[in-house]
């Protein structure tokens, strides 16, 4: 249940088209419902402005399924994350109105649900390289779900920077951006210091060595001299999009 259907719900109270006995049965399971492997925080699209996701990564598919399957049945939009290709598959065995993203490693579902119009503006997704695409991946899904419109400029790093200066008018006219990047993680400085607008710089774990699994592109970032430059963990696509969409977000 988000703000807008419990507006239209109560309309339909008002003016009779809903009686009473419906309006009951249609938020009999809000805002908690319990499940045996879980708490749905059906209430949370009200408090925080975005419904609640699933974190799939150390959850058992029949987990999933008691999951998915009661979010399914709410009037919501239906998103987990972390959720590897083998899982998904025995989920969507049980749950086949469910549609599974390799790339963003997520299970969708309820897409009638999608909220329209809930963005300002566009958020402007950029990576460094093909390898930083499952966690821009998780953020452009994420985003998409939540509402928002979405912008890619994909394999765009500073190691040929021609290729981010060519979409220079896209960046400036983004609401807000987020950059992933791995290896020196140099990106999102780079793009903060080409727009006005908020920039979420994501951290990959792409890179050997030195690099050691993100960390040294999650301080790079951390030690960014651009302003307007703010940083989420790393791998983190999810979080991002969350943040873009809290920014972007109308009202």
């Amino acid at each position: 249940m988000n703000e807008h259907l419990l507006t239209a719900l109560l309309r339909q109270i008002r003016i009779g088209t809903v009686d009473v006995d419906e309006a009951l049965d249609r938020l009999r399971h809000w805002p908690v419902e319990i499940l045996e492997s879980a708490r749905l925080d059906h209430h949370r699209p009200l408090r925080t402005g975005l419904p609640e996701a699933v974190f799939g990564a150390t959850k058992t598919a029949a987990q999933l399924i008691e999951i998915l399957g009661a979010l399914l049945a709410a009037p919501s939009v239906v998103l987990a994350t972390r959720v590897a290709p083998e899982k998904a598959e025995a989920v969507l065995t049980s749950l086949p109105q469910l549609t599974y993203h390799p790339t963003a490693r997520i299970l969708t579902g309820n897409d009638h649900h999608i909220p329209a119009g809930c963005g300002q503006g566009t958020v402007v997704l950029v990576t460094a390289g093909t390898s930083d695409l499952p966690v821009a991946e998780e953020a452009r899904i994420t985003l998409r779900w939540f509402g928002h419109e979405v912008a890619t400029i994909y394999d765009a790093g500073v190691a040929g920077i021609h290729r981010i200066l060519a979409h220079s008018a896209l960046l400036q006219q983004g609401r807000v951006i987020i950059v992933a990047a791995g290896m020196e993680g140099a990106l999102p400085s780079v793009v903060a210091g080409l727009t006005a607008a908020p920039v979420i710089g994501v951290p990959t774990s792409i890179g050997y060595g030195a690099g050691a699994g993100g960390y040294a592109a999650l301080l790079g970032m951390l030690n960014s001299c651009s302003p307007g430059l703010a940083v989420v963990n790393i791998d983190n696509g999810f979080g991002a999009a969350c943040m873009a969409a809290a920014i972007n977000r109308k009202g």
